[in-house]
């Protein structure tokens, strides 16, 4: 049975730590991922990394629409290309998104969950976002890092009222 973990919320130390490289992918791991996936789902996100669940360890989940769950352990992006303006948001900072600049395409390597090497290659896609955001949870590094100032995030609603109509609903990654 898989167990939903509390998120951590930026100021907390381990999101602001490098995770450590897994060395063996074992039972412990594999129950990792699993609540890690059931706690992306109770909290409706695109992506959870375990430093978010105070686990530092290079552990990934993604699920979008067009490239379904993805298990990723000690995942790097070994290119890089292009930039595109995005709105995003994150679990770990709740009630705000931001505009920021992301890749265009991203090309991946990592072990699945049963400790094979896979690549990914993203172009223009959430999955391009999700993967830099995600990598960039297990380097210590936040989406609002990349903000010149706290004044460009935005206050997220609970609710979209008339008001708020063209507002872009950020990706919660």
């Amino acid at each position: 049975m898989s167990a939903i973990l509390p998120i951590r919320i930026a100021g907390d130390p381990v999101l602001r730590t490098p995770a450590k490289k897994v060395r063996k992918i074992d039972g412990s791991i594999q129950r990792l991922i699993d609540d890690m996936i059931a706690t992306m789902h109770g909290a409706h996100g695109v992506g959870l990394a375990a430093p978010q669940v105070g686990v530092s360890l290079r552990v990934v989940v993604i699920e979008t629409p067009d490239d379904g769950l993805l298990e990723l352990i000690n995942p790097e992006i070994v290119k890089h290309s292009g930039e595109r303006r995005l709105w995003e948001g994150c679990l770990s900072v709740p009630g705000y998104q931001a505009e920021i600049n992301r890749s265009r395409q991203v090309t991946v390597k990592a072990l699945n969950r049963e400790g094979l090497e896979i690549r990914l290659k993203a172009v223009d896609t959430l999955l391009a976002q999700a993967l830099e955001h995600e990598i960039d949870h297990t380097k210590g590094v936040l989406y609002i890092d990349y903000l010149t100032s706290p004044d460009e995030l935005i206050p997220v609603r609970p609710s979209i009222d008339d008001h708020d109509a063209e507002m872009p609903e950020a990706v919660l990654v």
